[in-house]
């Protein structure tokens, strides 16, 4: 009767530790992580994703919720919604528009990288490039 009673307590407390174990573990997990500019950061297209409901955002959400701040009345020298001839310009003084992309992404002059859309994927960059530009 003894061992029994000593076999059911064994059988909890390893419970008990591996439930406390889990429980630890969980408390100590990384919340998030670091990216560094330039490198690849795992989780960001999971995170734009989850940000955009799971599709991505069109060209003209992206300008009107992180682009019409600066380019709407061409703060700093940016160039504004829709004046084609000015981006052009840009366009091929950089090597079109791959290159105006990936100034984009970047950062150029007072823009930050990806302007103030952290959260943008390289497509929803270019697609609202494209509506801006209209190139």
């Amino acid at each position: 009767m003894l061992v029994a009673n000593a076999a059911v307590l064994a059988l909890w407390a390893v419970s008990a530790q591996a439930t406390t174990n889990d429980a630890i573990a969980e408390r100590l997990k990384p919340v998030g992580e670091v990216c560094v500019a330039g490198q690849e950061c795992k989780g960001v297209g999971a995170v734009a994703a989850a940000a955009a409901g799971g599709a991505a955002r069109s060209g003209s959400d992206i300008v009107a919720k992180h682009c019409n701040a600066c380019h709407s009345v061409g703060l700093l020298g940016a160039p504004k919604n829709h004046d084609t001839a000015a981006w052009q310009a840009r366009a091929d003084a950089q090597g079109g528009l791959d290159a105006l992309l990936a100034s984009a992404i970047k950062g150029i002059n007072a823009m930050p990288p990806k302007g103030t859309c952290a959260d943008c994927s390289d497509d929803e960059m270019l697609a609202a490039i494209k509506e801006m530009s209209g190139l």
